[in-house]
């Protein structure tokens, strides 16, 4: 008989499997190195819950060793619900052999990374400490780069400050005009049946709408507490986040991409909606992860501000960072922007285009929102009248203005930075940074927290990094030769001191 298809085996026909689980489990697989990490680790010294081992009463614990491996392989494997990380220890031989065949309810699962967020974020400090014990760290170069991820919560769970003060407004009005009524029917009802009176009914109206002022004015009060404009009664440390046509409730996160390899050296958990405080933090905090004293920094136009480019200076972090054009409508109109006048630091005066200088007038000030310290530099009133560029120069009040910022000579350095090397390591910036991101959402397919509030979402995010970061070690050593490193790391740390 001809085949013409490739031929199964009879489901009937009786199997002989091998006799050990072990068989299943290549030595490349990334699970054995899962293992070998974990095991590495003083999971009590990291905070963990219950890794103390102690006896109590009723059934023994799970091993919060064991459940930490099944995340982390879990994640890696794009399986991040407890529901189903407790469906695959029942059906993964990977996760069988990892788990030893131990298989935990999803409630233990769960509750296992909603209580360790802080002790997730140590063992991700402690995978850093890895790397550079391994001198997979350059330190030299640093890509820094935000991105939102959709948060446990709703567009609908979010309100503002002014949407607060309104509904409290109307119903505030509601109330007024149920007790007009009431009023008015004690009034035109007297004598009648009590079974057609209406008051019972309107009293009922009055109560729910009072639970709802109360709520709406705590939820005010606690807004106002905290200086915050909104607020999500899902995650109260959830934002509504809008940047570049992308809007959703959820979280800004922060991530320092080391030049070497590619590793995230620092990552953090915001919910700013921009990225213009977060270049400062940012770098200083992946500095002190490096352990260097001076290091390169590319972020791109988001992360542009003149006190945080000070702060990364007096460090000796050199940014490098798109300026943007402020005056760009300006030049665009034809007319005169302020890169056209020339600062003379010796006489501390702008030259204009026509030659003429402008000196410091009245007293420095600091502009509302930035709290920066400008300086004006004008001419007198009057005394451009009869120059020929006076078109293209003054504005309609007749006096040319220019303002330097405290941090000009700062801003100048960046500026001929990016003059020279700035397209070039804008490239590599893109290269650098959007990596990790690409690699987290498209490979590990994960865009959303599944917890809430931000311990238990920095015990998440610790989650991803470490995968992140033990995949990109894996790739770069070799799954047995990482396997071999823990191996003489444990030995270390179980030698007596």
């Amino acid at each position: 008989m001809d085949r013409r298809y490739k031929q199964g085996t009879a489901r009937g026909y009786e199997a002989q499997l091998p006799r050990r689980i072990e068989d299943f489990v290549g030595a490349d697989n990334p699970v054995r190195a899962i293992d070998a990490y974990i095991d590495t680790l003083d999971l009590e010294a990291l905070g963990f819950v219950n890794a103390g081992g102690r006896l109590r009463c009723g059934q023994p614990a799970f091993a919060p060793a064991a459940l930490l491996k099944l995340y982390v392989a879990g994640y890696l494997d794009r399986v991040h619900s407890s529901r189903r990380l407790a469906h695959e220890c029942r059906r993964n031989l990977e996760f069988m052999w990892l788990l030893e065949g131990l298989t935990p309810g999803y409630r233990t699962i769960a509750t296992f990374r909603q209580f360790n967020g802080p002790a997730l974020r140590a063992v991700c400090k402690d995978f850093m400490l890895l790397c550079q014990e391994l001198d997979l760290l350059g330190g030299e170069e640093v890509g820094i780069d935000g991105a939102f991820f959709n948060a446990s919560a709703s567009d609908a769970s979010v309100i503002t400050k002014t949407t607060l003060e309104k509904r409290l407004k109307q119903i505030e009005c509601d109330i007024a005009a149920y007790h007009q009524d009431l009023e008015t029917q004690d009034a035109d009802e007297r004598g009648l049946p009590e079974d057609l009176s209406k008051a019972p009914e309107l009293a009922a109206k009055i109560v729910k709408l009072q639970a709802r002022q109360a709520r709406h004015a705590a939820l005010l009060k606690q807004l106002e507490d905290s200086g915050e404009t909104q607020i999500s009664r899902t995650d109260p440390d959830a934002r509504a986040l809008r940047k570049g046509g992308q809007q959703l409730v959820g979280y800004n996160v922060q991530s320092s991409v080391d030049s070497k390899h590619r590793l995230i050296a620092h990552y953090d958990v915001t919910n700013a909606g921009n990225d213009t405080q977060q270049l400062a933090p940012q770098a200083l905090a992946v500095q002190e992860v490096l352990g260097v004293e001076t290091m390169t920094v590319v972020v791109d136009a988001g992360y542009f501000n003149e006190a945080q480019l000070a702060t990364c200076a007096q460090a000796n972090i050199t940014v490098y960072v798109p300026i943007p054009d402020y005056e760009q409508r300006l030049t665009a109109a034809g007319r005169l922007s302020g890169a056209n006048f020339t600062y003379l630091p010796e006489t501390n005066v702008y030259v204009c285009p026509g030659g003429q200088e402008l000196h410091q007038y009245g007293e420095p000030h600091r502009r509302a929102g930035t709290g920066t310290l400008y300086t004006r530099y004008s001419r007198p009133p009057g005394a451009c009248q009869d120059c020929p560029l006076k078109a293209a120069c003054l504005p309609a009040s007749g006096r040319r203005q220019i303002e330097r910022s405290e941090y000009a000579p700062v801003v100048e350095d960046l500026r001929q930075r990016m003059a020279d090397q700035g397209p070039a390591r804008m490239r590599q910036r893109a290269g650098l940074v959007e990596h990790p991101y690409g690699t987290l959402k498209r490979w590990f397919g994960w865009d959303h927290f599944l917890v809430r509030g931000f311990e238990k979402v920095w015990g998440e995010m610790s989650l991803m990094v470490l995968g992140y970061n033990l995949t990109r070690v894996i790739h770069i050593l070799g799954a047995q030769a990482f396997r071999d490193y823990c191996a003489q790391r444990l030995t270390g740390r179980l030698l007596p001191t």
